[in-house]
């Protein structure tokens, strides 16, 4: 490395700085970090030296700053908090905490809960970068197969996979307030869903080998992201199986209503946690599949008020 890059001052010297500043003196700064009043002085001399400009210019028995001096304690302050995350990033890593999360998880999971997932697993891992790719039928299945997602969250579990049962997943056969299907005078059966459009969400994998399921008209819309789906509903352009997660706050609100069905108009799918390998998975994999079930739990609770979802600790 060329010499100019070299940093002439060191952390230390930065560290000393802005003690004599927080406490107020070189006194002070003494106590407070255990460090002689003359390592200070030093320290701070240095500094000074190597910068060409004063720091600190001492009235009386306090230290205060200069004009420069103030304008270089705050970058010194970001400069030193950088190195402390660097340190943590690299403590990290010599325990083996995984640098980089894939994440493939099935639309049908709801949005709001897969991110109260994501902000707690932060809050314990907020070096580990996480790739999550929203998946549909066979996506998640192939890029498992591929070994490019470490976990997949799906309907489909793939061949020599095992699939961890994690959410049963309700799904309700919807409309528009003002969609033909809800001006039936009676239970809408099969044959009246098949004279209507269905929407559906296609298929991500490359090849597009899944079928949506519950396909039950010939006319058909199929749309790649289920948040265009809802709101083609909603704009009463076709029906739509949807998960009843997935749509809380539009049936509250009316924006979509349930098809009041002669029979099957509730229908049931299940989630899976499935690893690519998890004998091999890190601290970071393992505390993110824990909060997956606790959220899951919680939310099965939550549908089944007799019940209690518990309370695991992500990291174990």
């Amino acid at each position: 490395m060329a010499a100019s890059l070299i940093p002439r001052v060191t952390l230390e010297q930065w560290r000393a700085f802005q003690a004599v500043v927080e406490y107020g003196g070189y006194a002070q700064a003494s106590e407070a970090v255990h460090k002689t009043q003359s390592t200070l002085s030093y320290a701070v001399r240095k500094l000074e030296q190597a910068l060409g400009v004063a720091v600190l210019e001492v009235q009386g028995r306090k230290a205060r700053l200069t004009p420069a001096g103030e304008v270089l304690l705050r970058r010194s302050r970001q400069l030193l908090e950088s190195a402390l995350v660097l340190e943590q990033l690299a403590e990290n890593l010599s325990r083996g905490v995984e640098a980089r999360l894939d994440l493939a998880v099935e639309v049908v999971y709801p949005y709001d809960d897969l991110l109260q997932v994501l902000a707690a697993f932060s809050r314990h891992f907020p070096d580990t970068r996480v790739e999550l790719i929203e998946s549909v039928l066979s996506g998640g299945h192939d890029l498992l197969l591929a070994g490019q997602v470490d976990i997949l969250v799906s309907t489909v579990v793939p061949q020599g996979f095992v699939g961890e049962p994690l959410l049963r997943l309700e799904f309700v056969c919807v409309t528009s307030p003002d969609h033909p299907l809800q001006r039936f005078s009676r239970p809408v059966t099969l044959q009246d869903l098949k004279q209507q459009r269905q929407v559906v969400t296609r298929d991500s994998g490359p090849q597009r080998r899944f079928s949506a399921p519950w396909l039950e008209a010939e006319q058909r819309w199929t749309l790649s992201n289920i948040t265009t789906a809802i709101r083609a509903i909603q704009r009463g352009l076709g029906f739509a199986w949807l998960p009843a997660l997935q749509i809380r706050e539009q049936l509250q609100q009316g924006t979509l209503v349930p098809v009041t069905m002669e029979e099957g108009g509730t229908r049931y799918g299940q989630l899976y946690l499935v690893y690519k390998d998890k004998d091999a998975a890190g601290p970071a994999t393992r505390c993110l599949t824990n909060l997956l079930r606790e959220r899951c739990a919680a939310m099965t609770s939550q549908a089944e008020p007799g019940e209690s979802a518990g309370d695991p600790d992500p990291l174990a």
